[in-house]
């Protein structure tokens, strides 16, 4: 089964938010991707954009078991860029309204995908944000694994499924009480996955060292960090850190 079907692109100028996907017979249709006006033209924006889309579906499609797939993007081109001929009228669809955009980062993310989201578990987020770093500089995959196998996927459970990360960085550690023995525990899903517990603190040559037990909070000392080992035996969320090979699954239905 093919599992993507089109990408159509758009020479608009930006036009209030509201999403137009539709889902048919189990393919996303009407997806729009906006690029910010205010970028450089950049090709490799959109070429990498298609890339992580198609890749994206094929993904989503096998960790749904069969269930959904990407059918029909659609991306904005700022006005200021060259037109092509590939180019197309908008009919209704915007900047303000789109589902993903592509703008500089702010201050609070960085780099760092991410979806804006205002309500609870099940609600559907605002919108997702990208910066052109993130979809230009391949040294980002290192950190955040494959644009479209696992970070798209992972930015749409929250945009379309409202769905949470699997992990807290307020709350990083809990006591687990598993068949008697109480230790601590990284927030994590699976709790199989196996990794260490370090933190960062510079003493001559060495600035990594194994965390230290906190008798007062019955957790590790402040500072400490959960560092997932790069090969894993056990599958993961998409939703825990979508960059381990391990990761298989996206949400269960």
């Amino acid at each position: 089964m093919k599992v993507f079907k089109s990408l159509v692109l758009f020479l608009v100028l930006p036009l209030v938010r509201g999403s137009m996907v539709q889902l048919k017979n189990g393919g996303y249709e009407d997806i729009v991707i906006a690029i910010n006006p205010g970028l450089p033209e950049d090709s490799s924006i959109i070429t990498n954009i298609q890339a992580m889309v198609k890749e994206a579906s094929t993904y989503l499609f096998n960790a749904t078991k069969q269930r959904f797939f990407f059918k029909a993007v659609k991306i904005i081109i700022p006005l200021t860029w060259q037109p092509k001929p590939e180019y197309l009228s908008l009919k209704t669809e915007s900047y303000d309204k789109a589902d993903v955009i592509v703008a500089d980062p702010f201050l609070k993310h960085g780099d760092d995908p991410y979806t804006l989201q205002y309500g609870r578990c099940g609600e559907k987020g605002q919108y997702i944000h990208f910066t052109p770093n993130f979809l230009l500089n391949d040294r980002l995959l290192k950190i955040y694994g494959s644009r479209g196998t696992k970070v798209f996927v992972h930015e749409w459970a929250h945009l379309r499924w409202g769905v949470f990360d699997e992990y807290n960085n307020d709350a990083p550690f809990y006591v687990s009480d598993n068949s008697g023995n109480t230790i601590v525990e990284a927030t994590r899903c699976s709790a199989n996955i196996t990794g260490k517990y370090v933190v960062q603190n510079c003493a001559g040559d060495n600035c990594i060292r194994n965390c230290s037990y906190d008798n007062q909070t019955k957790l590790y000392e402040a500072g400490c960090t959960f560092v997932p080992d790069v090969i894993q035996n056990t599958p993961a969320s998409i939703m825990y850190m979508q960059s381990l090979a391990s990761v298989s699954t996206v949400i269960s239905f």
